[in-house]
């Protein structure tokens, strides 16, 4: 099985030769959907050849016929703010390729590849493609050039003005590969080609990227090269493995602190409504049994009122009444 080097790496030394700008030319035709015939391999401070380079990216500044920019990227470990680096990066080059004085319409046209090798973002699909539009806030109508627009800077949308984004989640590509832009995906996640590619580049990739086609020179800077990544990789997986036992570390102790007090807040809460619980019971109960005291009290009082009545019908004399009874002559009278 041939074994082929690193897509990043062969960016950085193999893919500059302007004998093999057909590699790049048909990644970007096949991504763009269009002929693309790169004139020239640009040079910026973020793409100049490091042999002890162990950053996690690499980038290639190119230009076309027409002027337009091309700038791939690849992306090796997570970035939280990749999305905005992207942003920098199109920026950045509108500007350097802005003279002072220059008019407006001399901004240059760019599309920024990028080839990330980790979940960037929240998606599923494993190709994106951002542009620029402008719509209306009221009735959705998407804003366009005027005839006299579109003949003066040879555009059809306001979106060819401005800078594309493609990303390529090549990590998320688990299909087998039918179409042009497929074959370049797989290639890139895996390095794998199969016979007779679709894919304009691919062929000429085959050769130039294949390991053992490479002089001893390079076989021994790409040597170099992978393993400067994979320590760099190392020492990164390293510190977050230690960071994340430290974490766990404080963590438990935090958590015990406030899992003890939210035990104590919980439990004060827990025995208050189960101390009101057993105060309504216990009122209940007491309740009851008091009135029950009463109301057997009441029963007597009222029963030795009707016996005195009944006494005081019969003729029975008040004071005998009242003082067997025990009950006063003023009550007897009133019955």
């Amino acid at each position: 099985m041939d074994y082929y080097v690193r897509f990043d790496w062969a960016m950085k030394r193999l893919l500059r030769d302007k004998t093999n700008y057909v590699v790049l030319e048909g990644l970007l035709s096949t991504l763009l959907e269009k002929q693309i015939k790169i004139e020239k391999i640009l040079e910026s401070e973020s793409n100049q050849e490091d042999e002890d380079d162990k950053r996690n990216r690499v980038d290639v500044l190119a230009s076309d016929e027409k002027g337009i920019l091309y700038i791939i990227e690849v992306q090796n470990n997570s970035e939280l703010s990749y999305f905005q680096r992207m942003l920098f990066g199109t920026s950045r080059l509108i500007c350097d390729y802005m003279q002072r004085g220059d008019n407006y319409d001399k901004v240059k046209k760019i599309y920024s590849i990028n080839i990330v090798y980790f979940n960037l973002g929240k998606g599923e699909d494993y190709v994106y493609h951002g542009t620029t539009e402008f719509r209306g806030i009221h009735n959705g109508d998407i804003l366009n050039l005027s005839p006299y627009q579109m003949e003066r800077y040879n555009a059809k949308d306001i979106r060819d003005l401005y800078p594309e984004y493609f990303i390529l989640k090549v990590d998320k590509f688990n299909e087998v590969a039918k179409t042009p832009l497929q074959e370049w995906i797989q290639f890139l996640k895996n390095g794998e080609v199969k016979d007779n590619p679709l894919a304009p580049g691919l062929e000429q990739a085959k050769k130039v990227m294949r390991y053992d086609s490479l002089s001893l020179e390079d076989r021994r800077k790409y040597d170099r090269s992978m393993m400067n990544k994979f320590s760099a990789q190392n020492v990164m997986e390293t510190a977050y493995i230690e960071g994340r036992g430290e974490g766990l570390k404080d963590g438990r102790k935090e958590g015990h602190k406030e899992g003890l007090q939210q035990g104590l807040k919980q439990g004060k809460e827990e025995g208050l409504k189960q101390g009101k619980e057993e105060g309504l019971q216990q009122g209940l109960k007491q309740g009851k049994e008091e009135g029950l005291k009463q109301g057997l009290q009441q029963g007597k009082e009222e029963e030795k009122l009707a016996n005195a009545k009944a006494l005081k019908d019969n003729g029975v004399p008040v004071e005998l009444i009242a003082k067997s009874l025990n009950l006063a002559e003023e009550i007897v009278n009133n019955l």
